[in-house]
Formats: C-alpha cells, sequence, structure tokens
C-alpha cells in the first residue's frame, strides 16, 4: 500500500510539472494550439493503459456513446481553460479555483443524479464558496478571465465525473482516457486551424514537457491505484497545491497574500472534505486528471 500512495505522489507531482511547462510558455501559444499538441503527446500513456484484450477502436467505440461525447467535450472545454487559468494566474489561485471540482460534482449530484446530500456536505460547499470569495474578494481585487476559466474548468471536470456516473463501471479503462484525449485534440485541431502558429524550438520543449508528463501522470495513476486502495491514493491529488506553490515562489515570482492563503486552506479543506466522502461511493476521481 505504501508504494501505492508514494505512486500517487509521484503522479501528481508529474501533473503539477506538466501545468507549469504550460504555464511557461506564458501564452506565446494560442490555449487551444496547446492543447492540441499536449493531447497528440498524451497518447503516448495509450500502450501502457491498454490491457489484453481490449481493441484499439475502444478508444472512441463506447457503450455509451453520448456519455462518452459529454466526456469529451467536457475534457476540450476543461483542458483550454485550464491552460487559460495557469497562463493568467498564480499556479496556487489557480489550482484552488480548479479544486473547486468536488463542490461542483456535489452540486450537480444533486441536479442531475436526484443524489441525496447531507448537511455535512452542503457545510462543505458553503465553506468551499466562502474560500472563493476570500481568494477573489469581489470588488477589492481585479477579476480577469483567468479566475473564470478556472472556475469554468472545475464545472467541466465535475460534467465529467458526473458523466462517468451515469455510466457506471461499464466503460473500459481505454475508453474512459481516450474520451478525455480525443476531445481535446479534435477540439484543439479545429480551433487552430484559422491562425496557426508554428512552435519554435522553446515552444516545443515546453509543449513536450506538458504532454508526456501529462502521460506520465495517467500511467503513474494507474499504477498507484493498483497497488494502493483509492482511499489511501486520492488524498495525494492535493499535493499539487505544494508544488503550485514551490513553483510560484522559486520560478514564476508569484505572491500571495495571507488572505489569500486562507481562502486557499477552506477551499482545499472543503474539497478534500467532499473528496474522501465522494470516494466511498465510486473511483471517478482517477480521471480528473488526465490531460
Amino acid at each position: 500500500m505504501f508504494k501505492g500512495v508514494l505512486l500517487g505522489f509521484a503522479c501528481y507531482a508529474a501533473y503539477a510539472w506538466s501545468d507549469a511547462f504550460v504555464k511557461s510558455l506564458e501564452g506565446s501559444l494560442p490555449p487551444y494550439e496547446a492543447v492540441f499538441f499536449g493531447a497528440v503527446l498524451a497518447m503516448a500513456a495509450f500502450p501502457f493503459l491498454k490491457k489484453p484484450g481490449d481493441r484499439w477502436s475502444e478508444i472512441v467505440m463506447s457503450k455509451m456513446p453520448g456519455l462518452w461525447l459529454l466526456r469529451a467535450m467536457a475534457g476540450a472545454i476543461g483542458n483550454i481553460t485550464a491552460v487559460m487559468a495557469f497562463t493568467a494566474l498564480p499556479m496556487a489561485e489557480a489550482f484552488s479555483l480548479i479544486f473547486l471540482l468536488p463542490i461542483f460534482v456535489t452540486i450537480l449530484s444533486v441536479i442531475f443524479l436526484r443524489e441525496h446530500v447531507g448537511w455535512r456536505r452542503w457545510s462543505a460547499v458553503v465553506v468551499g464558496f466562502l474560500g472563493v470569495l476570500v481568494v477573489l474578494r469581489p470588488g477589492f481585487r481585479h477579476l480577469g478571465t483567468g479566475h473564470v476559466a478556472a472556475i469554468i474548468c472545475g464545472i467541466t471536470g465535475a460534467l465529467s465525473i458526473i458523466a462517468l456516473r451515469m455510466a457506471g463501471a461499464t466503460e473500459k479503462r481505454i475508453t474512459l482516457y481516450g474520451a478525455g484525449v480525443v476531445g481535446p485534440m479534435l477540439a484543439g485541431f479545429i480551433m487552430m486551424l484559422p491562425h496557426f502558429v508554428w512552435p519554435n524550438a522553446h515552444q516545443w520543449f515546453l509543449v513536450l514537457g506538458y504532454g508526456l508528463l501529462a502521460a506520465a501522470g495517467a500511467v503513474l495513476l494507474m499504477l498507484a491505484t493498483q497497488n494502493a486502495p483509492a482511499a489511501r491514493v486520492a488524498p495525494t491529488q492535493y499535493s499539487q497545491m505544494l508544488w503550485a506553490i514551490l513553483f510560484g515562489y522559486l520560478i514564476f515570482h508569484d505572491h500571495l497574500d495571507w488572505p489569500m492563503l486562507v481562502g486557499i486552506v477552506l477551499i482545499l479543506g472543503a474539497g478534500l472534505f467532499t473528496f474522501v466522502r465522494e470516494e466511498k461511493k465510486t473511483d471517478w476521481w482517477r480521471w480528473t486528471n488526465i490531460v
């Protein structure tokens, strides 16, 4: 089990490094172009995720095509908005808003799944949104597209998880991963056609890091869940925030004031509480960071 937890930390370190690479582009490539190349490179994980008996066609051939399409669209929007958020915001601030995802899952599960939510999870929702108000401080701070993009990223991630719940355990691992790769790849390709910008050598290096580290994260996550129970691996996702703060200070020279740190703690605490309770129902969290 200890090996699985370590692999979980390694997985989310790879994802955090991937985000740092795309942030280092500093908007020099359009976000949809970065997402396209990142998704193409993330296909490198397919040979490791494919099980004996799986067919390559099952990457796009789903038993529930409507839900596969929803996950693909959510993945496309989520990846593009994530790149926008990391480009415009300090990494820790972007992560704090994206980590509203478990709270959005709670709300959407009531709307779409008619799930009963007790007072503890509703309390976590309230605390999470109080944390957002502390971080954003509307009226006292300038709010930009990066903040909107981070919140949209969290919402689309939650929609993807609701679709996964509705699909149940019927889909294969390669199909679930396929939706998270093919959707962003197609959307990025279509959006970049009118104004394609060929990356230079430095941009290629950053894009390679972005895509290949995301693929490595997916493989490490698979290995982690093979060596430890989901309840032990799931909380390691929040180690991304430590990486975000470290990168922010050492590489990107971000500044986080004390109110923002308090808000981040509130959001992470509420999200982690919801995360652990959600994990008891399903392993949806395994697929929240595919690309």
